[in-house]
């Protein structure tokens, strides 16, 4: 499906009022999104955030197979079930349009809001009426108004873009919607996938849990779980465009006894080729801003589990220079949790599409772009090899293994013993990606 179909949405209007002056749109996107979920506010202060008993040890070894499992609700859980084209039009449930004893503007609102997304919810309208405080509704409707609001932002910057919308669906349970852009004017490739899956987990990965911490009951070896989460990968066309990456997901598990554990995990982080200390300062200082509203103790934290989690080990550097990563989040509540998350994805177009506005159309050397290839090489040498919710989904029988790779770039390249010379742009990207830097300050 084209985006040109989304005209007469009320968030394509909006979007395409303000994207010929981006910086004034990501404004208004920051202080209020242009479809809210019901039942949710803005963000507001909170303290304490991520001080549970669960988010202490090792940021390595924390993410555990929390970023695999959790991962089903980002690129890894999109790993399941068959591929049907979405058309944009809304999900009929079969059911009267209001519930009883329900105002009928209360529907007609998430109606509105649904058509503001890339397409129907993968929940049916009517179960969502039933339940517009649980959690598991707030987080659906956040991922997708997210995915929305990215895939918009992003076809105004290329201009000519148009996106693929594929919905599929996991027999075990749930589904998802995979948007993909390729060959566009700036963006030679762009997903952004949400997904909202449910059923059984396995013993293994029961077992892995456990293994970090987590005390889980079983009956009859069986645990239902629900994940869901809206997770993408832009790689402009560009050198001097910066690739970015984020991911923001949710985890609910029922043990056997009624009692019902859960958690938050995301993140996201910037992937330059070439070094851009402005950049840099305005990607970094965007995602601090969103973390400062919940506590000033977050973003160093979740800064520093980025930069040890983003790391190819075998090449001794980092993926790119960071941003924000967490995992396990449960406390102090769930509201709480889910402010700081809503704030976190409010934080993407602001962070992003400015830079990319910035470099789309600077001149570049056939050697900028051979080091924008071979840069490239080590984003799919990470995802492949490090990347739990990657390996996870890979390793799944019966993955959907399109979903799977919507990470990767069209293009890469490997050469034998290459190496920049000293003093070159390509040595300073590299000095900063063996010695991470604090920008804010």
């Amino acid at each position: 499906m084209h985006l040109g179909g989304l005209s007469a949405g009320p968030c394509w209007r909006a979007a395409r009022a303000g994207c010929g002056e981006l910086s004034a749109w990501s404004r208004r996107y920051a202080v209020g999104r242009l479809c809210r979920p019901p039942g949710t506010t803005c963000p507001q202060q909170s303290r304490g955030l991520g001080h549970g008993p669960s988010t202490g040890g090792s940021p390595r070894l924390r993410t555990g197979v929390a970023a695999g499992l959790a991962g089903l609700a980002g690129l890894a859980a999109a790993a399941f079930g068959q591929v049907e084209r979405a058309e944009m039009v809304r999900k009929s449930s079969g059911t009267p349009s209001t519930l009883p004893g329900k105002p009928e503007e209360d529907d007609d609102e998430l109606a509105r809001r649904c058509s503001c997304f890339m397409a129907p919810p993968v929940t049916d309208l009517s179960e969502l009426r039933t339940r517009p405080e649980d959690m598991k509704t707030k987080m659906e409707l956040l991922i997708l108004e997210t995915q929305a609001q990215v895939c918009q932002a992003l076809a105004q910057v290329d201009g000519g873009a148009r996106f693929s919308v594929d919905r599929w669906e996991r027999k075990e349970g749930g589904g998802g919607i995979s948007c993909v852009l390729q060959d566009g004017h700036v963006f030679e490739k762009a997903g952004v996938s949400i997904s909202v899956v449910h059923g059984n987990l396995s013993e293994e990965a029961a077992k892995q849990m456990r293994s970090r911490g987590k005390m889980l009951k079983t009956k009859d070896g069986k645990l239902p779980f629900s994940a869901m989460g809206v997770s993408s990968v832009i790689h402009p066309k560009n050198p001097h465009a910066p690739t970015i990456h984020f991911n923001y997901r949710y985890f609910e598990i029922e043990e056997a006894d009624g009692n019902k554990q859960w958690w938050f995990g995301g993140g996201c982080d910037l992937t330059p080729t070439y070094l851009n200390q402005e950049d840099a300062v305005h990607f970094h200082r965007t995602l601090k801003e969103a973390c400062d509203q919940h506590g000033p103790d977050l973003y160093p934290k979740y800064k520093k589990w980025c930069d040890d989690y983003f790391f190819i080990a075998h090449r001794g550097e980092r993926r790119g220079i960071g941003g924000i990563f967490f995992d396990d989040l449960d406390s102090p509540s769930k509201e709480e949790v889910f402010r700081f998350v809503q704030s976190c994805t409010q934080a993407i177009i602001p962070s992003y599409i400015p830079l990319v506005k910035k470099h789309c159309n600077d001149s570049f050397t056939p050697q900028e772009k051979l080091w924008q290839q071979l840069r490239r090489g080590r984003y799919v040498e990470f995802n492949l090899l490090y990347d739990r919710g990657t390996k996870f989904g890979l390793f799944t029988p019966g993955s959907r293994i399109e979903s799977i790779l919507m990470s990767l770039p069209l293009t890469a390249r490997w050469e034998y013993m290459h190496s920049p010379s000293e003093n070159s742009k390509e040595a300073e990207i590299l000095e900063v990606l063996r010695h991470p830097r604090d920008w804010v300050h």
